[in-house]
C-alpha cells in the first residue's frame, strides 16, 4: 500500500499493523475498512498470548504542538466496532480515541491509554449520528476531546506518554468482535497550535 495524502493535513498517512486496513480518499473524505478481528489493546491482567493488533494509518506532524479534528461516522454491527483516531509513540506508548459500539449496544466515545499496559475508559453514549473527535498535543502533555457538534469540546481525556518526541497521529478503524468495520472521516482538520483553555469547551 503507498501513502496517503489529506487535503489540509501536511504530512503523508503511512501504513502498519496487522491485518491490514483498506483505505480510500475522495473529495477530501477518509474511509477505513478494518480486517477481522483487529484491535489494539494491551490486556492489564497480562494475557500476552492474546495481543491483538490492527492496521492503522499514521503520520510524523513534528515536533511542535498541534490540533487533529475529524468527523467520525461508523457502521457499528459487532461489540468493540470503532472509528479511531490514533496517537502512536512505541508499541507500548500509544492511545486511542475511540467512536466504538459499547457491549450495551451503544454508540460510545472511548479513550485507552496505553503506557505498558493499556487502560479503557467509557465516556458519553451518542444516539448515534457522527462524532467529532480531537487530538492535541500541548507540550509533553496530550488532550482528547469528542463533540457532537463539532463546537463544544468535552475534555475526555489529559494525561502524557512521557517524551512527545516522535509520536505519529492518523486514523484506524477496529473490529475486535467482528469481520470488519466501515469508518468514515470527514472535515478533517490540522492546525499547529493548542486550545488556550483545554477544559472550557472550546
Amino acid at each position: 500500500m503507498t501513502d496517503l495524502y489529506l487535503p489540509g493535513v501536511p504530512f503523508p498517512l503511512e501504513p502498519s499493523g496487522s491485518p491490514a486496513c483498506q483505505a480510500d480518499v475522495s473529495a477530501g473524505v477518509l474511509t477505513l475498512i478494518s480486517g477481522a478481528k483487529s484491535d489494539m489493546f494491551i490486556d492489564p491482567a497480562g494475557d500476552e498470548g492474546a495481543r491483538p493488533d490492527a492496521g492503522r494509518w499514521t503520520g510524523l506532524p513534528g515536533e511542535e504542538d498541534f490540533t487533529l479534528t475529524a468527523r467520525v461516522s461508523v457502521g457499528f454491527n459487532s461489540t468493540f466496532d470503532a472509528g479511531v483516531l490514533l496517537l502512536y509513540l512505541s508499541d507500548r506508548r500509544w492511545a486511542k480515541l475511540c467512536y466504538e459500539f459499547s457491549p450495551q449496544r451503544k454508540p460510545t466515545a472511548v479513550t485507552v491509554v496505553t503506557h505498558g499496559t493499556s487502560d479503557d475508559s467509557n465516556s458519553f453514549e451518542t444516539e448515534g449520528g457522527p462524532l467529532w473527535l480531537r487530538i492535541t498535543r500541548s507540550g509533553r502533555a496530550w488532550a482528547f476531546h469528542a463533540s457532537l457538534d463539532g463546537s463544544y469540546w468535552r475534555l475526555l481525556r489529559y494525561f502524557t506518554l512521557g517524551e512527545a518526541s516522535g509520536a505519529r497521529v492518523g486514523f484506524l478503524a477496529q473490529s475486535p468482535l467482528g469481520d470488519r468495520c466501515a469508518a468514515v472521516f470527514d472535515s478533517i482538520g490540522f492546525r499547529t497550535g493548542a486550545p488556550a483553555d483545554l477544559r472550557d469547551g472550546t
